[in-house]
């Protein structure tokens, strides 16, 4: 495949103008000339996308600079559309802007001014000047919705989502670590066979769903053994009355 720089930009759903602002900041390895005219392939292509794809992490362009140094510009495209694989996220979603009137549809009831401030609060939406509001995760806004409902203070609300994210954020950036030094690693080190990348690839897709699943019973598990430590220790009533029977 070898595209000129308008066939990249319609194929990577850019402007020719942001592939040249890239090639100019050294995201994009140089062309092969044929003639006057630059001909992009595969690996161009692969290397837009997955740049693209950390813009949707929210990584700053100095970040996206930063982490592509790391990667050789003559990588093959199988390579750069694997990074892209372990990057993108596990639930993907984009927030959204919605009008009042749509986002008390989408909960499925009215939603008091209350009841926005505290999911202002929770972090689930943001008022934006024209009274509707971007909602910043679509996925969380029914169950969060219903949360703020809930007669419990805001505080306590408030309490209880910073603790949740902090230690989720610390726990991914630790499987995250695992993963690269126990998987990734080895996989680069032993040479980037197609075989193995192939592999690395089919268990990555794998993984994330099995892993979002494995950590919502773990947690399950996790709440119920702290209900039963809450709870005084002590024979069961009703186990002394069998005793003395």
């Amino acid at each position: 495949m070898e595209l000129t720089v308008d066939e990249l930009a319609a194929r990577a759903g850019v402007t020719v103008r942001t592939v040249r602002f890239y090639a100019g900041r050294g995201l994009l390895p140089p062309p092969r000339l044929r003639g006057r005219t630059g001909l992009y392939g595969p690996a161009h292509l692969a290397r837009l996308e997955l740049v693209r794809e950390l813009q949707s992490l929210g990584l700053t362009l100095a970040s996206i600079e930063k982490h592509l140094t790391k990667i050789p510009l003559d990588a093959p495209a199988e390579d750069l559309a694997l990074q892209r694989a372990l990057l993108s996220p596990w639930a993907p979603e984009r927030p959204e802007e919605l009008h009042r009137d749509e986002l008390d549809r989408r909960v499925g009831h009215r939603l008091d001014d209350e009841t926005i401030k505290r999911l202002e609060a929770l972090g689930v939406v943001e008022p934006l000047p024209d009274g509707a509001v971007r909602v910043v995760s679509p996925a969380l806004l029914s169950s969060s919705a219903e949360l703020a409902r809930l007669p419990m203070p805001l505080e306590t609300l408030v309490a209880s989502h910073a603790t949740v994210d902090r230690y989720t954020t610390a726990l991914a950036a630790e499987l995250q670590q695992v993963f690269q030094d126990t998987v990734v690693r080895p996989y680069r080190e032993g040479g980037r066979a197609p075989e193995e990348r192939e592999r690395l690839m089919e268990m990555a897709g794998k993984l994330k769903p099995l892993m979002i699943q494995s950590l919502v019973t773990s947690f399950q598990r996790a709440v119920d053994k702290a209900i039963r430590q809450s709870v005084p220790a002590g024979r069961d009533p009703s186990a002394r009355e069998r005793t003395s029977e």
